[in-house]
């Protein structure tokens, strides 16, 4: 599935979208470029399972775990830019099977992870006047592209309504 994704508001409401379809033992692998939407999509998708307390990116902590308001399987936030390889991501000891995880800079970091996750790709214009979405001039807010991809018996019929 390929998306073009307009504005900070609408890559939120897509996270919104794909968490309608979430559930324990989920995996969310996000991939793009410094600035291309990955937070803010995490943001959305955070906000629509009614996590408790802000969603922002977890660079410095590596993983952050964001318990539901009103229960269910908390959302695990995870920015792997820092992290050399899958088993690293493992050694953080996530509750994989207990909790939704979505992962930044995914790439190369599932192997033997799981054989089911949901993978975004976002795309942004290179050379562009602004890096992110954070930007306070929304004329400045260049479209993304954003390709969704299932991975395994989970996801096989992928259907984000």
């Amino acid at each position: 599935m390929r998306l073009t994704i307009a504005t900070p508001e609408e890559m939120a409401a897509l996270g919104a979208t794909i968490a309608r379809q979430l559930r324990a033992g989920d995996l969310v692998a996000l991939n793009g470029e410094l600035g291309a939407g990955k937070t803010t999509l995490t943001r959305g998708l955070g906000e629509a399972l009614g996590v408790r307390g802000a969603v922002t990116s977890p660079t410095f902590v590596l993983a952050r775990t964001h318990p539901r308001e009103h229960g269910g399987p908390p959302l695990v936030h995870v920015d792997a830019y820092r992290l050399g390889g899958a088993a690293e991501l493992d050694d953080l000891d996530i509750d994989f099977a207990s909790s939704i995880v979505v992962v930044e800079w995914a790439a190369g970091m599932l192997d033997g992870v799981t054989d089911d996750w949901l993978e975004v790709a976002i795309e942004r214009p290179t050379g562009g006047p602004t890096p992110g979405f954070d930007v306070e001039d929304e004329d400045a807010v260049e479209p993304r592209e954003v390709t969704i991809t299932g991975h395994g018996e989970r996801w096989s019929r992928l259907k984000l309504a």
